[in-house]
């Protein structure tokens, strides 16, 4: 590991020690204040700003024996047993300035969660370096809460844990 990777390394560290590693609220999540200095950089939903991408879609039948899905730089990780019978999946990521995935149907629970890694390699450099969750979003893209995440910078993707299908985005 070079000098500028443990420098890299030192500043996530400290920067998700000043953020704090609690548990993320539950029901509605107010957007964070905005900072004059980052303010420009960050979206006031907490949505990690991103340059667009293409849009990119996906259809898949997965059954009881699982599968994955790529959507675009994006993929969902269906195990075996998290579905009883065989569903058809779609999957969309728009073209948008945050990196988002709409699942569906719509409200399909789970026997497992599944994973949805989301890339953030498109995503400003600011953001790059803060700790990232994935979070369940509405149409209208507000936080309605976080999931489970885990936040890989070193290869550019966050991982949530899903129970169900709806819309999901990166956000810090």
């Amino acid at each position: 590991m070079n000098v500028a990777q443990l420098r890299r390394a030192a500043l996530v560290i400290t920067a998700a020690a000043l953020l704090g590693c609690g548990e993320p609220p539950p029901g509605p999540v107010p957007p964070p204040p905005q900072a004059s200095l980052i303010g420009s950089i960050l979206q006031s939903t907490g949505l990690l700003g991103c340059t667009p991408m293409p849009t990119a879609t996906a259809t898949q039948t997965v059954g009881s024996a699982g599968g994955v899905i790529r959507i675009g730089p994006h993929r969902l990780s269906i195990p075996a047993g998290a579905l009883v019978a065989p569903v058809t999946i779609t999957a969309t990521a728009p073209s948008d300035n945050v990196n988002r995935v709409r699942l569906g149907p719509e409200g399909l629970v789970f026997r497992r969660s599944v994973a949805l890694t989301m890339s953030y390699a498109n995503c400003n450099l600011l953001g790059q370096i803060l700790p990232k969750r994935v979070a369940y979003t509405d149409d209208a893209l507000n936080i309605v809460n976080y999931v489970l995440s885990l936040d890989n910078f070193f290869s550019q993707n966050v991982t949530g844990r899903l129970n169900h299908f709806s819309n999901y985005a990166i956000a810090w």
